[in-house]
């Protein structure tokens, strides 16, 4: 059995977290267990030296790459919910997957005005009033995925959809995983 790792990749507020536990839930309700790997999860127990520089954002990525191979290896499902605006971090975490198993690249297309009306942890205001400096989509840059298997606007995909969409990705063509 083949595994597959899927990266949930946008601004936040993009809709990452809450598609990450609808897909959970369904692929857990399914048989199939899934290891998540939440970005900000991460940075607590695995990453929590680490700043926000660009450097330090890219090693994060690489970590839960190597992590998310490392499930992928031995035929697991990991769901990765993590910001990773830099694209040659996200490409590093493709080739670490990659050389295990299936990696699938979801971007969550969410216009930035949107997520920042949405602000369910205050971070945009906070970064807009020079508390946060380097605040991804504000003050720092997001690098839109050149490829990225599937794209989704959740202003106006419903969460059902965007799950539907996000498990065919995973299936792939002819393929029965999940």
């Amino acid at each position: 059995m083949s595994g597959v790792a899927v990266l949930l990749t946008g601004l936040s507020g993009a809709g990452k977290s809450t598609i990450t536990d609808a897909l959970v839930a369904e692929l857990e309700a399914g048989g199939t267990p899934v290891t998540v790997l939440d970005g900000d999860v991460v940075r607590t127990h695995l990453s929590s030296e680490l700043g926000f520089s660009r450097a330090d954002r890219d090693l994060n990525i690489r970590r839960i790459g190597w992590v998310a191979g490392e499930v992928v290896k031995h035929g697991g499902t990991a769901v990765i919910a993590a910001i990773a605006p830099f694209e040659e971090a996200r490409e590093q975490a493709r080739a670490l997957v990659e050389a295990h198993g299936r990696f699938v690249l979801v971007h969550l297309s969410t216009p930035l005005e949107v997520c920042e009306a949405r602000d369910v942890k205050g971070l945009y205001a906070k970064a807009r009033a020079g508390e946060i400096p380097t605040f991804t989509g504000v003050s720092d840059p997001y690098e839109e995925p050149v490829r990225a298997e599937l794209r989704i606007d959740t202003s106006v995909v419903p969460l059902p959809e965007a799950v539907a969409q996000v498990r065919a990705a995973m299936a792939g063509v002819g393929d029965s995983t999940p």
